[in-house]
């Protein structure tokens, strides 16, 4: 009876780790709205669970604040998004979800585009993250 007890302790909290181990979009953007920035990439981090994308948007008092957006994993943007893909410097237009927490200048991104060569993510069916 103890034996099974534990064991069936066991599969519940290894079982259950793996949904708790992942953050709720909803919980930290606003899925039902969205918004668009442009600015310049201050740093590109390609990595797990989410890549980022730091960008310096100009406020229309001339002030600069950064950005930080939320992207898919390498896995998921694999094929199209390499370290080499983003500079610092690049000119970027982003649109996505924003943070609940206005403050913390954070978006979910949902498209993305460089104007000065035309290259774009978002625009496809598969290039979508959850």
């Amino acid at each position: 009876m103890k034996i099974a007890f534990c064991a069936a302790l066991m599969i519940a909290t290894l079982t259950g780790a793996a949904p708790l181990a992942h953050h709720s979009f909803a919980a930290t953007y606003l899925e039902d709205k969205s918004v668009t920035i442009e600015g310049e990439i201050v740093q590109f981090l390609l990595r797990s669970p989410h890549s980022f994308v730091h960008v310096m948007v100009a406020q229309p008092d001339g002030t600069k604040v950064r950005y930080v957006v939320e992207w898919g994993s390498p896995s998921q943007l694999s094929g199209r998004v390499s370290r080499d893909t983003l500079k610092a410097g690049d000119k970027v237009v982003i649109s996505g979800n924003p943070g609940r927490n206005t403050a913390d200048h954070r978006v979910r991104l949902l498209t993305f585009k460089r104007p000065a060569d035309g290259w774009s993510w978002g625009m496809l069916a598969d290039e979508k993250f959850d």
